[in-house]
């Protein structure tokens, strides 16, 4: 898979390319929306650890709205819906479902997992939400769907597996 490119008229350093690529990370040939979801974990890990909760929800949700106008201007100027390059919606949803997770590696790494299973197969409403909303808005929903279902699976597996 070749590597993506920036939208024309844009730079690398262009705050909606350092946004919505994370710092580059959607310009990766393989697999973006994975290394953007796996920039998540040590930004949670370090929030988790100094503070809480709260804040790494108040964190995702800036991200999420600057997310929404950084993906919609990338979009319009590719042309493209939902151009693979952009993971800030990864990387978002990805803390959110972190957001729920104990400070632990293996809870870390399951909620990774989970993240991008439900991020792949979209179930509804996310498949909704990546075929039916456009812009900005719709890069980043259907994430926020696929994130409120493995959130609620990491949730059951925590009160199982305490």
């Amino acid at each position: 898979m070749a590597a993506h490119s920036l939208p024309r008229g844009l730079s690398f350093f262009h705050p909606v390319c350092l946004v919505s690529t994370c710092c580059g990370l959607g310009l990766m040939p393989f697999a973006p929306g994975t290394w953007g979801s796996l920039a998540a974990l040590p930004i949670a890990w370090l929030i988790l650890t100094h503070w809480n909760f709260y804040v790494l929800l108040a964190f995702a949700s800036i991200l999420f709205f600057i997310g929404v106008v950084a993906s919609n201007i990338y979009a319009r100027r590719t042309n493209d819906k939902d151009p693979g390059a952009i993971v800030i919606d990864e990387v978002v949803g990805q803390l959110l479902v972190l957001s729920i997770a104990p400070l632990s590696l293996s809870y870390f790494l399951t909620a990774f997992v989970l993240f991008r299973i439900t991020d792949i197969f979209k179930p509804w409403p996310a498949s909704w939400a990546d075929h039916s909303v456009s812009g900005g808005i719709g890069i980043m929903l259907d994430d926020l769907f696929a994130a409120a279902y493995a959130a609620a699976i990491l949730y059951g597996l925590i009160i199982l597996f305490p």
